[in-house]
């Protein structure tokens, strides 16, 4: 093995096949193959339209990552999978084509944390994670506050989404304003030529007693249905970027709102944002007004990594490889519920005691 470890990492927690291929720290490939377009007509994603794609996608997108890397797969120190959260079929196909290559090669397999995925992946654009870090994901499926010391054995929840995420909000907005799905990338256009201050949309879980980290969007998400509503039903048109916008800034205020006061209460200099919501570009701004405000550093990766990929799991993978992590075993399974305090799935049996050769051909 190279002093930096050479890793192949597989994602498919949701609607895209992502492969990535790192050498320690250093971003080598990142193919995806996504299936949003299969799932547009049907204004969300379908597990099982997923899960179809990811096999026909799985093979294909691990050979062109190799061929963007210029490795042989002959090459690789060990392969990573996202082994959960996510959805089961989904994850299911990602993990047993990652037994099947690691079988094959003789090389040690990882199942790793979709979401201290997203955390790590930051590493590829600015660098070794400073310990402890506190990083804010916001996806379709999660809106969290996580407390890392070591991103390969210790994360810790501070905070989460009661009910809606993030992501899930853009969504329902865009769907119920007919913007098309999925609702983010949408939501971030309309609102750059709307007034965020247009509509005193509700803040969910800022009162003096609400938890201090934890997140709902139900509540605005229902909110801004019912003005859209009223609206409609009263023959007024409907200011769409100006809602946009609107909704847009109380989402990203409450998030940065409650990242900046946990980097506060726990005396964390460095806030990591990640995750598809990420990549809104109002999001960004409004942290880093925030965070130079608080004298907090604000580590972001460019879109691309922010959004799913097989990147951000090879990068985890090449963590537990650096760090002499164990492998997991060979009874590694999905877990649709893998809680954040386990960033590694590691197992009894390690790769090498099992497969003496190199079947890969």
């Amino acid at each position: 093995m190279a002093d930096e470890p050479l890793v192949l990492g597989i994602e498919t927690s949701c609607d895209e096949t992502g492969v990535g291929i790192v050498r320690g720290t250093t971003l080598l490939a990142d193919a995806i193959a996504s299936s949003v377009d299969e799932h547009a007509r049907f204004g969300g994603v379908v597990p099982e339209v997923a899960s179809r794609a990811h096999l026909e996608a799985m093979v294909p997108t691990i050979e062109r990552a190799l061929k963007d890397a210029g490795v042989s797969a002959r090459d690789l120190d060990g392969i990573a999978v996202t082994a959960g959260p996510g959805l089961a079929g989904a994850l299911l196909v990602g993990v047993s084509a990652a037994k099947a290559y690691a079988y094959a090669l003789g090389k040690p397999l990882y199942g790793v944390n979709h979401l201290a995925s997203h955390i790590c992946v930051d590493q590829l654009e600015h660098g070794a994670l400073p310990e402890p870090t506190m990083a804010l994901l916001v996806s379709g499926g999660h809106s969290s506050l996580l407390l890392s010391s070591d991103i390969t054995s210790d994360v810790r929840p501070m905070g989460a989404t009661i009910d809606d995420a993030a992501g899930e909000a853009f969504d329902k907005i865009a769907r119920v304003l007919n913007l098309g799905f999925p609702g983010g990338p949408v939501i971030d256009r309309y609102a750059r030529e709307g007034d965020p201050s247009a509509i005193a949309f509700p803040r969910g879980l800022t009162g003096p007693r609400d938890p201090a980290y934890d997140f709902s969007f139900s509540g605005l998400k229902t909110a801004v249905a019912r003005w859209i509503e009223a609206k409609r039903a009263a023959g007024e048109e409907v200011p769409v970027r100006d809602v946009a916008a609107s909704f847009q800034e109380a989402v990203v205020d409450v998030l940065t709102r409650k990242a900046v006061r946990a980097c506060k209460d726990e005396g964390v200099d460095h806030l990591m944002i990640g995750g598809g919501v990420a990549a809104n570009s109002r999001l960004r701004a409004l942290a880093q007004e925030r965070c130079e405000a608080a004298g907090i550093r604000l580590r972001v990766p460019r879109p691309k990594l922010c959004t799913d990929n097989g990147a951000m799991v090879a990068a985890l993978g090449a963590e537990m490889v650096a760090r002499n992590r164990p492998a997991s075993s060979w009874d590694l399974s999905a877990d649709s519920s893998l809680p954040v305090t386990d960033p590694h799935v590691p197992g009894h049996d390690h790769v090498h005691e099992i497969s003496k050769e190199n079947l890969y051909s």
